[in-house]
């Protein structure tokens, strides 16, 4: 396929604007300011670090896994002597799968038990309600969750996927390889409806087709009229951002309407291994999803995760995408606190630039420009034991470009 390059900057920068009445948290991709935070209070041996998800509400079903991966990693650096000599003490909120209440708990753990860094959220609208809470108290915000891209704040680290390390190649992948007809459907907040903005102007240039597009509230429990639409509709791909609980409901009135992975794909980019627990790797097998990591992936380093995580959490649990971002964010936050010597947020920032991880999805390294990390892009399928089988990988770290300023739409992506 020909290469084309897309300036898509002001194009996607329109959709924002379109969807939400400005421009959302984080800065232009020209244009970057941070303040000069103070070392966080400290008592004894101790550093306080928040961490902050929804443990109820419709999200829990995602949020509480991470959760668990982060409070793993606290308790193992601890029982190596924690960091700068210091045991970390962890204060753990529930966001209540509520917005404002992320940017309230949020403020209470930087302004009142003054954390020296936030672990937390899942969707973008929290990440989006913190935003200004972590920029304004210039605290510091690792946030574990692949998103929609078009944001770069000075006191945010991103440990999850940005649009071109996940849903830009799966793309050009389905394009590839199943079809040409996409139904889009995702739950109803910014990161489906600008994740959608991007797959369009994907699809224009790569010679794909949008033949329906449908957005349900958080929580949303009844498809029928959906899969109706989609069955009217006749696409190839069901390109799937639901996000939460809903998810387990589509999935499961979508077998029940008789419509199987084998009559028509669906890739989704929120459901992983520990949704696929809660829905059935019965409803899921063959169905498919792209992120950067599966319980699958084939390191030394995923195969000690793996086993820790079980062993200290239950044998039936399992690992995904977000709960290894969440654990990788944590051994992130330490190796730049220990290189700066300091918790102070304005150290830990310069020091983390360029810092490399051997972690379990593979090398990871953190680019100083946006505070993204560099990663590699997996598509797998889902099987019958609920594990996911790799189909395709981008070969090697991808740098994140999470405003899609250098991307060239059509470049070959070969099934493995």
């Amino acid at each position: 396929m020909k290469k084309r390059s897309v300036k898509l900057w002001s194009f996607l920068l329109g959709a924002v604007i379109a969807l939400t009445g400005c421009v959302e948290g984080g800065t232009p991709p020209e244009a970057s300011s941070s303040g000069g935070a103070g070392e966080p209070a400290s008592s004894g041996d101790t550093i306080k670090v928040g961490v902050l998800h929804s443990l109820s509400g419709t999200m829990a079903i995602s949020e509480v896994s991470v959760k668990d991966a982060e409070m793993l990693a606290i308790e193992e650096i601890n029982a190596a002597g924690g960091v700068l000599g210091k045991q970390i003490e962890p204060v753990v909120e529930d966001g209540a799968s509520d917005w404002p209440t992320f940017a309230e708990k949020a403020g209470k753990l930087l302004q009142q038990d003054k954390v020296a860094a936030v672990f937390g959220g899942w969707t973008s609208a929290s990440r989006k309600a913190m935003l200004p809470v972590f920029e304004q108290n210039k605290g510091l915000l690792f946030y574990p969750v692949q998103y929609e891209g078009l944001e770069s704040s000075p006191n945010i680290f991103y440990t999850g996927a940005t649009t071109n390390q996940q849903i830009v190649p799966s793309v050009t992948w389905l394009l590839e390889n199943r079809g040409k007809k996409f139904y889009l459907l995702g739950s109803d907040y910014v990161f489906p409806k600008t994740a959608n903005q991007v797959i369009k102007a994907q699809l224009a240039a790569e010679g794909g087709e949008v033949v329906g597009e449908e957005y349900t509230p958080l929580g949303h429990t009844d498809y029928s009229t959906i899969i109706s639409k989609i069955k009217a509709a006749k696409p190839d791909i069901v390109y799937n951002t639901l996000n939460g609980d809903s998810n387990v409901a589509f999935f499961k009135q979508l077998k029940d309407a008789g419509i199987s992975s084998e009559q028509l794909t669906t890739l989704s980019v929120s459901v992983a291994e520990e949704e696929i627990r809660g829905i059935g790797a019965d409803v899921l097998k063959g169905h498919l999803a792209s992120w950067n990591y599966y319980q699958t992936t084939d390191t030394p380093e995923n195969k000690t995760f793996v086993e820790k995580y079980k062993e200290k959490y239950g044998a039936d649990r399992v690992t995904a995408d977000p709960i290894e971002a969440g654990y990788v964010a944590v051994y992130l936050w330490k190796a730049a606190v220990e290189k700066a010597g300091s918790t102070d947020v304005e150290k830990v920032k310069e020091a983390a630039k360029g810092l490399e991880f051997d972690a379990p999805e593979g090398k990871v390294t953190v680019d100083g420009e946006n505070q993204h990390i560099y990663k590699t892009v997996r598509i797998g399928e889902v099987q019958e034991d609920g594990q996911f089988k790799e189909l395709w990988n981008s070969g090697a770290p991808v740098k994140p470009d999470p405003y899609l300023k250098t991307y060239e739409w059509g470049a070959s992506l070969s099934t493995k």
